[in-house]
């Protein structure tokens, strides 16, 4: 066992029952509760009050920016080393085996949303710096865990704080994959809108909604369709059940007096790669796409199908695009939402690599859209970040991670966003180690305690390495 392990190891019991406990607070965003001291909601304000409750607790420095954000600090000097941490997660979904919000212990794993992502690694970084402090390590420079409140929706919380706040010469954010993240793909979502007249009530219209997905950057995990029964016998109920065993999906149809329901359960998973979830939304559309209804009904599910059926790589769109740095360009459907009394819209999140013509891109969506009466909406656009391989930063964390551990640390790209992006030299840095399941956005997400412990080791030899 390392030194810095060593000191992990006196705090075990505090470090697991201080991730449990701020696991347990149900840090979804809810603009219903949003008010000026909680902008996201009472659950993120309660996430955020934690932490910097901590922090005062064992003598940080910390700071409350208006309820967007905040801070924890310590040490003296001109420039800052950052740890970009976020307390907000995303809603936990379905098909959870025990409370999403309970923080269950199994098979030495923490099960409770937003244990991978970031809870858990933000504790793992707390603590990192609580050692670092109380083993008076020399340090030249300040060291300022940045907490933001809003990363899995729109980054008001880190605009806000930079508006406010210092900007770190260096940081880093655990929240993604060890051994290192020094290139994230773009990230832009963007809506899809069906330009399509409204149906006049005497037309008739089979499909009467489809609505499906809570984000962008999730694979939905539930679909649902209703429409009107008249036509309808228990074949298409069979057909539907021989759809979903042959696509290996789950789901049911209920008949009622006027309407047949249908659902369909599939798989969450994060937008950065759909590939490792199934798509509710698209797998009901390519079900409903075999029969008619009526015009609209009928083009609004042909789009989906033509255009993101088997396809998270925007080839369909001719948007595909591949480099060296960054790897492929992925498209998820994350939000689908259809009426016959409005316009139907499509919610797309689009990962793009470093070197891709974002302008580009734009300008292909938009042609594909004049093509079939949509138009282009709300295209909201981060750019991708890259650092050089050879800056210091990415060298000072390359040898803590292959003493910590004895492995190499190969430098990767992603197309997840993290907040190393808000810095013009940071970087992701865990707490993933290689050979373990991503389970960021799914059900049962978890971080087994070892790892926990053994991120918090390698945080605060990075934390010493970086501010000494």
């Amino acid at each position: 066992m390392n030194e810095w392990m060593e000191q992990v190891s006196k705090y075990r019991k505090e470090i697991i029952e201080d991730t449990q406990n701020f696991l347990r607070i149900k840090s979804v965003l809810d603009e219903s509760e949003a008010s000026v001291t909680a902008p996201f909601g009472n659950g993120i304000n309660e996430a955020l009050e934690f932490l910097l409750k901590k922090g005062s607790s064992e003598g940080f420095q910390v700071k409350n920016v208006d309820g967007y954000a905040g801070h924890i600090e310590m040490g003296q000097g001109e420039e800052i080393v950052g740890i970009l941490c976020h307390v907000d997660v995303v809603p936990e979904g379905d098909g959870w085996t025990s409370d999403p919000f309970g923080a269950e212990i199994r098979e030495g794993k923490i099960f409770a949303r937003g244990a991978i992502d970031d809870k858990g690694p933000t504790i793992a970084a707390f603590y990192a710096m609580k050692i670092v402090k109380e083993m008076n390590l020399p340090l030249s420079k300040r060291v300022r865990m940045i907490i933001g409140t809003d990363e899995e929706s729109d980054w008001q919380c880190v605009a806000h704080y930079f508006k406010h706040e210092e900007m770190p010469a260096v940081g880093f954010a655990p929240d993604a994959d060890f051994p290192i993240i020094y290139a994230e793909k773009g990230i832009v979502d963007f809506d899809l809108v069906q330009n399509h007249e409204v149906l006049k009530e005497e037309q008739e219209s089979k499909l009467i909604s489809f609505q499906s997905g809570r984000r962008y950057n999730m694979v939905p995990d539930f679909a649902e369709a209703k429409m009107k029964v008249a036509g309808i016998h228990t074949s298409f109920v069979e057909q539907f059940n021989e759809y979903l065993s042959v696509n290996g999906y789950i789901g049911k149809a209920i008949l009622l007096d006027t309407l047949c329901i249908l659902q369909v359960e599939g798989k969450s998973a994060h937008a950065m790669e759909p590939n490792l979830g199934k798509n509710a939304a698209i797998c009901l559309a390519g079900f409903l796409n075999q029969y008619k209804w009526d015009q609209k009904a009928d083009e609004f599910l042909s789009f989906i199908v033509s255009y993101f059926s088997e396809d998270s790589r925007g080839k369909c769109l001719g948007i595909g695009f591949e480099d060296d740095i960054s790897g492929a360009l992925t498209l998820n459907v994350g939000k689908v939402s259809y009426s016959n009394h409005s316009d139907g819209v499509i919610g797309l999140n689009m990962r793009y690599p470093v070197t891709n013509d974002i302008t580009k891109t734009r300008e292909q969506i938009q042609k594909v859209c004049e093509e079939h009466s949509f138009s282009l909406h709300n295209f909201s656009d981060s750019p991708p970040h890259h650092v050089a391989k050879d800056h210091p930063l990415i060298q000072t964390l390359q040898k803590v991670y292959v003493e910590q551990t004895g492995q190499d640390a190969d430098l990767i790209s992603i197309g997840g966003g993290t907040y190393a992006r808000s810095l013009k030299n940071g970087v992701a840095f865990g707490p993933l180690f290689p050979g373990r399941e991503d389970v960021a956005h799914q059900k049962d997400e978890h971080i087994f305690i070892d790892d926990l412990l053994k991120a918090t080791a390698i945080y605060a030899q990075a934390i010493s390495e970086l501010a000494k």
